[in-house]
């Protein structure tokens, strides 16, 4: 999760397939002169479908396929052939996609399981042929039906990042190293703002072969929830997290940090305050013990102080985040 080919926010082109025409087809034979209609119906129009796909984790395979169209459905024939349906277009996303119309940000659908597929444009519908239309009033019809035209627009794809605890921070917060600590992920780490500017995804592993999902996501600013820095980029990649791990470095103004980080939040979308959340004190090694206990004093928040360096405490917040996630 972070390759620089990361890609969460995607515009793209679909049409769905045209409905064939039915066929205003006569059945025309040595000995049946007057054999009446016999048109077959027109094919229906391919779909486009997303499609769920665990495998994946990023749109970049979409970046060069901006324009995507379903085949159109074939035209009936006589002998009330039905004409060949169109193929469809199915589209792999990662989990956590939301699909939008870029014309109005209308919410169209979403794609959260493996293997789900949802038809984001149906197909137009075949024309019914002539036979359909024969009447004791009319026994020679020679009207049958266009088919009906596919729908085309441009949409937005937006990858909300599917984990089970979703690191929560200012920039240089101690965020990529609590996560390279704690999980195999390998994320760029660096001591000056913004080090991360995709989110990471690490697996973290517990006892008896038990392993949950944390993500580490650009760090937040002040104005984020109006759209500064990073803004909607890192504060749509929370929404889906079932823990937010609120982490403030020591050598911070903790209470002012945390009270700004909430307010963001609360922002952008008050739902995300009714989550559970753990606050972390990074960088504890920072300080002496006697320190430690008065920042805990004055903070008034039941904490965890830790330190990705040296190790201390990640067990106790390892255990926290799993009692939280099964309670």
């Amino acid at each position: 999760m972070s390759n620089p080919n990361f890609i969460d926010y995607i515009k793209i082109y679909c049409k769905s397939g045209n409905g064939g025409s039915g066929s205003s087809h006569f059945r025309r034979e040595k000995f049946v002169p007057l054999g009446g209609p016999d048109g077959g119906d027109g094919g229906k129009g391919g779909d486009i479908i997303l499609r769920g796909n665990s495998q994946f984790w990023t749109l970049l395979h979409l970046r060069y396929s901006k324009h995507l169209k379903a085949e159109n459905g074939e035209n009936g024939s006589g002998a009330k052939k039905h004409g060949k349906d169109g193929n469809d277009v199915i589209i792999n996303v990662p989990l956590g996609t939301v699909v939008k119309s870029a014309e109005d940000e209308k919410l169209l659908l979403e794609v959260i399981n493996d293997g789900d597929e949802k038809v984001l444009m149906e197909g137009g519908q075949g024309g019914l042929g002539n036979f359909h239309f024969k009447s004791s009033t009319n026994q020679a019809p020679q009207y049958s039906q266009p088919g009906k035209k596919g729908v085309e627009k441009w949409v937005t794809l937006e990858l909300k990042v599917l984990a089970d605890v979703g690191l929560v921070g200012f920039p240089n917060a101690g965020k990529s190293t609590l996560l390279s600590s704690i999980s195999e992920a390998k994320p760029k780490i660096g001591d000056y703002p913004f080090t991360t500017i995709k989110p990471n995804l690490g697996v973290v592993p517990f006892k008896d072969d038990k392993s949950f999902i944390m993500a580490d996501i650009p760090g937040i600013i002040e104005g984020a929830s109006e759209g500064k820095g990073l803004g909607f980029r890192f504060l749509r990649h929370i929404e889906r997290n079932s823990i937010l791990l609120f982490l403030i470095p020591i050598t911070s103004k903790i209470n002012e940090e945390f009270k700004m980080l909430r307010k963001e939040l609360n922002k952008y979308n008050k739902e995300l305050m009714e989550k559970d959340i753990i606050i972390a004190i990074s960088k504890s090694d920072l300080k002496t013990s006697e320190e430690v206990k008065k920042i805990e004093l004055d903070f008034k928040h039941e904490t965890v102080f830790i330190s990705s360096i040296t190790n201390y405490n990640l067990d106790k917040l390892k255990n926290l985040i799993w009692k939280k996630l099964n309670k």
